[in-house]
Protein backbone atom coordinates (compact mmCIF):
# COMPACT_ATOMS: atom_id res chain seq x y z
CA UNK A 1 0.00 0.00 0.00
CA UNK A 2 2.23 2.43 0.87
CA UNK A 3 6.46 2.28 -0.29
CA UNK A 4 9.33 4.70 0.88
CA UNK A 5 12.48 3.94 -1.41
CA UNK A 6 15.51 4.90 -0.97
CA UNK A 7 14.19 8.48 0.22
CA UNK A 8 16.32 11.73 1.42
CA UNK A 9 15.12 14.86 2.02
CA UNK A 10 17.40 17.75 2.32
CA UNK A 11 16.29 21.26 3.84
CA UNK A 12 18.57 23.72 1.99
CA UNK A 13 18.71 26.66 4.83
CA UNK A 14 21.25 30.22 4.76
CA UNK A 15 24.20 28.04 6.55
CA UNK A 16 24.27 24.34 5.28
CA UNK A 17 21.85 21.93 4.20
CA UNK A 18 19.71 20.03 7.28
CA UNK A 19 19.35 16.44 6.31
CA UNK A 20 16.10 15.56 7.39
CA UNK A 21 15.58 11.90 5.84
CA UNK A 22 18.68 9.67 4.44
CA UNK A 23 17.80 7.08 1.94
CA UNK A 24 14.76 5.52 4.06
CA UNK A 25 13.11 2.35 2.76
CA UNK A 26 10.49 0.25 3.85
CA UNK A 27 6.71 -0.83 2.87
CA UNK A 28 3.33 -0.70 4.70
CA UNK A 29 0.87 -3.46 3.95
CA UNK A 30 -2.77 -2.85 3.55
CA UNK A 31 -4.08 -3.14 7.46
CA UNK A 32 -1.11 -2.63 9.62
CA UNK A 33 -0.94 -1.08 12.48
CA UNK A 34 2.78 0.76 12.25
CA UNK A 35 4.26 3.14 14.81
CA UNK A 36 7.12 5.45 13.60
CA UNK A 37 9.12 6.13 16.40
CA UNK A 38 11.57 8.48 17.05
CA UNK A 39 13.05 11.67 19.18
CA UNK A 40 12.04 15.05 18.25
CA UNK A 41 13.75 15.68 14.76
CA UNK A 42 14.25 12.57 13.87
CA UNK A 43 12.38 12.64 10.79
CA UNK A 44 8.82 11.47 11.23
CA UNK A 45 7.39 14.92 10.65
CA UNK A 46 9.23 14.89 7.35
CA UNK A 47 7.91 11.27 6.76
CA UNK A 48 4.90 12.45 6.92
CA UNK A 49 4.51 15.83 4.81
CA UNK A 50 5.97 13.85 2.37
CA UNK A 51 3.44 10.99 2.07
CA UNK A 52 0.79 13.60 2.15
CA UNK A 53 2.06 15.26 -0.74
CA UNK A 54 3.30 18.46 0.89
CA UNK A 55 6.56 18.40 0.20
CA UNK A 56 8.70 16.70 -2.61
CA UNK A 57 11.79 14.03 -1.56
CA UNK A 58 15.03 15.11 -2.50
CA UNK A 59 16.09 12.03 -4.10
CA UNK A 60 14.18 8.28 -3.53
CA UNK A 61 10.30 7.33 -4.85
CA UNK A 62 7.03 7.21 -2.80
CA UNK A 63 4.05 4.57 -3.70
CA UNK A 64 0.47 4.98 -1.93
CA UNK A 65 -1.83 2.47 -3.76
CA UNK A 66 0.51 1.85 -6.85
CA UNK A 67 0.56 6.16 -7.48
CA UNK A 68 4.18 7.54 -7.63
CA UNK A 69 3.37 10.59 -5.27
CA UNK A 70 6.45 12.70 -6.20
CA UNK A 71 5.56 12.54 -10.14
CA UNK A 72 1.32 13.45 -9.40
CA UNK A 73 0.51 17.21 -10.14
CA UNK A 74 -2.31 19.15 -8.30
CA UNK A 75 -5.15 17.59 -9.25
CA UNK A 76 -4.52 13.94 -9.26
CA UNK A 77 -2.59 14.87 -6.02
CA UNK A 78 -6.32 16.01 -4.05
CA UNK A 79 -7.82 12.91 -5.04
CA UNK A 80 -5.29 11.14 -3.70
CA UNK A 81 -4.92 13.09 -0.60
CA UNK A 82 -8.68 12.52 -0.16
CA UNK A 83 -7.76 8.64 0.95
CA UNK A 84 -5.50 10.08 3.67
CA UNK A 85 -6.58 10.97 6.88
CA UNK A 86 -4.36 13.10 8.59
CA UNK A 87 -4.79 14.01 12.53
CA UNK A 88 -2.10 16.44 13.80
CA UNK A 89 -1.14 17.32 17.17
CA UNK A 90 -2.56 20.62 16.70
CA UNK A 91 -6.40 19.37 16.09
CA UNK A 92 -6.82 22.14 13.29
CA UNK A 93 -10.08 22.35 14.40
CA UNK A 94 -12.88 25.24 13.26
CA UNK A 95 -13.50 27.16 16.18
CA UNK A 96 -16.83 28.86 14.49
CA UNK A 97 -18.19 25.49 13.76
CA UNK A 98 -19.89 23.24 16.22
CA UNK A 99 -18.57 19.75 16.67
CA UNK A 100 -20.62 17.84 13.77
CA UNK A 101 -20.63 20.84 11.62
CA UNK A 102 -16.76 20.77 11.76
CA UNK A 103 -17.14 16.92 10.63
CA UNK A 104 -19.91 18.46 7.77
CA UNK A 105 -17.01 20.89 6.48
CA UNK A 106 -14.26 18.09 5.62
CA UNK A 107 -17.64 15.92 3.86
CA UNK A 108 -18.67 19.02 2.14
CA UNK A 109 -15.02 20.14 0.90
CA UNK A 110 -14.78 16.59 -0.60
CA UNK A 111 -18.11 16.67 -2.55
CA UNK A 112 -20.32 14.58 -0.54
CA UNK A 113 -23.80 14.75 -0.78
CA UNK A 114 -26.66 15.52 1.76
CA UNK A 115 -27.63 11.85 2.15
CA UNK A 116 -23.90 11.08 2.63
CA UNK A 117 -23.38 13.67 5.07
CA UNK A 118 -26.43 12.96 7.03
CA UNK A 119 -26.19 9.56 7.34
CA UNK A 120 -22.11 9.79 7.86
CA UNK A 121 -21.82 12.33 10.50
CA UNK A 122 -23.46 10.43 13.44
CA UNK A 123 -21.55 7.21 12.46
CA UNK A 124 -18.48 9.02 12.85
CA UNK A 125 -19.32 11.01 16.04
CA UNK A 126 -20.37 7.71 17.63
CA UNK A 127 -17.37 5.81 16.72
CA UNK A 128 -15.26 8.53 18.40
CA UNK A 129 -17.33 9.08 21.60
CA UNK A 130 -18.79 12.44 20.87
CA UNK A 131 -22.57 11.60 20.20
CA UNK A 132 -23.33 13.95 23.43
CA UNK A 133 -20.96 16.55 22.24
CA UNK A 134 -22.08 17.68 18.59
CA UNK A 135 -23.84 21.31 19.74
CA UNK A 136 -20.72 22.02 21.67
CA UNK A 137 -17.96 24.25 19.94
CA UNK A 138 -14.22 23.89 20.37
CA UNK A 139 -13.59 25.86 22.98
CA UNK A 140 -15.89 23.87 24.94
CA UNK A 141 -14.13 20.67 24.69
CA UNK A 142 -11.35 18.99 26.27
CA UNK A 143 -7.89 18.49 25.13
CA UNK A 144 -8.72 14.93 24.74
CA UNK A 145 -12.12 15.75 22.98
CA UNK A 146 -10.26 17.83 20.58
CA UNK A 147 -8.09 15.44 19.32
CA UNK A 148 -11.52 13.13 19.15
CA UNK A 149 -13.11 15.29 17.19
CA UNK A 150 -9.78 16.10 14.70
CA UNK A 151 -10.17 12.03 14.47
CA UNK A 152 -13.68 12.14 13.36
CA UNK A 153 -12.64 14.97 10.86
CA UNK A 154 -9.78 12.65 9.67
CA UNK A 155 -12.48 9.45 9.35
CA UNK A 156 -15.16 11.32 8.06
CA UNK A 157 -14.11 11.10 4.19
CA UNK A 158 -13.30 7.15 4.85
CA UNK A 159 -9.70 7.34 3.80
CA UNK A 160 -8.24 3.63 3.00
CA UNK A 161 -5.39 4.79 6.09
CA UNK A 162 -4.99 7.56 8.85
CA UNK A 163 -2.04 9.44 9.79
CA UNK A 164 -1.64 10.47 13.09
CA UNK A 165 1.48 12.88 13.65
CA UNK A 166 2.11 13.72 17.10
CA UNK A 167 -1.66 12.96 18.15
CA UNK A 168 -0.74 12.81 21.65
CA UNK A 169 1.65 15.18 22.24
CA UNK A 170 -0.75 18.16 23.86
CA UNK A 171 -2.38 15.47 26.33
CA UNK A 172 -2.09 14.40 29.39
CA UNK A 173 -1.94 10.47 30.54
CA UNK A 174 -5.65 9.76 30.69
CA UNK A 175 -6.58 11.43 27.03
CA UNK A 176 -3.02 9.80 26.18
CA UNK A 177 -4.58 6.30 26.64
CA UNK A 178 -7.76 7.33 25.90
CA UNK A 179 -6.76 8.62 21.82
CA UNK A 180 -4.06 5.42 21.07
CA UNK A 181 -7.04 3.31 22.50
CA UNK A 182 -9.28 4.69 19.69
CA UNK A 183 -6.73 4.31 16.97
CA UNK A 184 -6.80 0.75 17.97
CA UNK A 185 -10.16 0.80 17.56
CA UNK A 186 -10.81 1.86 14.27
CA UNK A 187 -7.33 -0.27 13.32
CA UNK A 188 -9.23 -3.06 14.47
CA UNK A 189 -12.58 -2.31 12.26
CA UNK A 190 -10.40 -2.02 9.07
CA UNK A 191 -8.19 0.96 8.85
CA UNK A 192 -4.16 0.55 7.94
CA UNK A 193 -2.92 3.24 10.22
CA UNK A 194 0.56 5.13 10.50
CA UNK A 195 1.15 6.37 14.06
CA UNK A 196 4.66 8.81 14.36
CA UNK A 197 5.22 9.36 18.14
CA UNK A 198 8.47 10.10 20.33
CA UNK A 199 6.51 8.26 23.31
CA UNK A 200 8.03 5.30 24.80
CA UNK A 201 5.02 4.15 26.59
CA UNK A 202 2.57 4.39 23.64
CA UNK A 203 5.10 2.48 21.60
CA UNK A 204 5.82 -0.11 24.14
CA UNK A 205 2.05 -0.91 24.98
CA UNK A 206 1.16 -0.99 21.65
CA UNK A 207 3.24 -4.32 20.91
CA UNK A 208 3.07 -3.50 17.33
CA UNK A 209 5.32 -3.17 14.10
CA UNK A 210 8.06 -0.11 15.19
CA UNK A 211 9.82 1.39 12.42
CA UNK A 212 12.51 3.67 13.98
CA UNK A 213 14.47 6.87 13.11
CA UNK A 214 17.56 8.23 14.04
CA UNK A 215 18.98 11.77 12.52
CA UNK A 216 16.39 11.00 9.90
CA UNK A 217 17.81 7.31 9.04
CA UNK A 218 16.04 4.17 9.53
CA UNK A 219 17.64 2.17 12.17
CA UNK A 220 15.27 -0.77 13.00
CA UNK A 221 11.89 -2.19 12.14
CA UNK A 222 10.73 -4.53 14.26
CA UNK A 223 7.18 -6.48 13.82
CA UNK A 224 6.58 -6.24 17.49
CA UNK A 225 9.23 -4.11 18.75
CA UNK A 226 9.73 -1.43 21.37
CA UNK A 227 11.35 1.95 21.69
CA UNK A 228 14.93 1.42 21.58
CA UNK A 229 17.26 3.88 21.28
Amino acid sequence: MISFQNVTKIYHSSKEPIVALKDVSFQIKKGEFVSIAGKSGAGKTTLVRLLIGEEKATEGEIFFEGENIQNLKLNPLQILRRKIGVIHQDYKLLTSKTVRENVEYVMQVIGATNRDILRDVPQVLEIVGLSDRQSNFPQELSGGEKQRLAIARALCHRPTVIVADEPTGNLDLYNTWDVINLLKKIHQLGQTVLLATHNKEIIDGLEKRVVTLDEGKLIRDDPQGKFIL
